[in-house]
């Protein structure tokens, strides 16, 4: 078994889906800007300096979902996609996912699944480990359901997906990981090949001290 895995925020996307869907609900008039925006770039400040507590975010989040019909958000972000993701998506994207086409590729993001599946379903990877948010009878309720998808949380979600697959770590004979952050470093050091992509300060000299790859797909 041969896995490619890709971080979405920052590395497959030259942004963050996470911060930019708060954003888009401010300019929709759906949340609001003076109670939200300096919250929210608070929280991606903290996700930069990998002090975030996840938790914290979440609940931040993933309330708004919890507000609307699933009907209206998913309009919502029909809009959102062409907006803000689509002109978002690195140059370098296409052609790296094309490099992994014979292996089994697969984003692991914390971004929650209700943002980031519509992007890896139009990037064409055919699986996704998110951060998903809890649902009751197909609406959604403002609460995690699981183990978020973030930092140590992105490995333990890895296994239990090999786990789902009848697999262990043994039977995955070369793996890679593309990422920007530092928060990635749990899920960096245990592939095969971990490659570092436009990465931030301290991701970059980690994978410097290390010979890891340094690349970019900004163009």
């Amino acid at each position: 078994m041969r896995l490619a895995l890709f971080d979405l925020d920052n590395t497959l996307l030259a942004g963050d889906s996470d911060f930019e869907w708060a954003q888009f609900l401010m300019d929709q008039n759906v949340l609001d800007r003076e109670v939200y925006e300096a919250r929210n770039q608070e929280f991606y400040d903290q996700y930069k300096a990998g002090t975030l507590d996840i938790h914290e975010f979440l609940d931040f989040q993933l309330k708004p979902l919890a507000r609307h019909p699933r009907s209206q958000l998913d309009a919502w972000h029909r809009e959102f996609m062409a907006a803000r993701i689509i002109p978002m998506i690195a140059a370098g994207t296409a052609e790296l996912l094309r490099h992994h086409a014979g292996d089994i590729r697969m984003i692991v993001t914390a971004t929650n699944s209700f943002v980031t599946a519509p992007i890896t379903r139009h990037l064409g990877v055919p699986h996704l480990i998110a951060t998903e948010p809890e649902q009751v009878n197909g609406e959604f309720s403002g609460r995690v359901a699981g183990t978020p998808s973030f930092r140590e949380g992105k490995v333990a979600r890895l296994e239990q997906w090999l786990a789902e697959q009848g697999k262990t770590w043994a039977d995955v004979t070369e793996s890679w990981f593309y990422s920007d952050s530092l928060n990635d470093l749990p899920l960096l050091a245990r592939v095969h090949h971990p490659v570092a992509v436009d990465p931030d300060a301290t991701l970059r000299a980690h994978a410097e001290a290390r010979g890891w790859p340094v690349i970019s797909l900004r163009g």
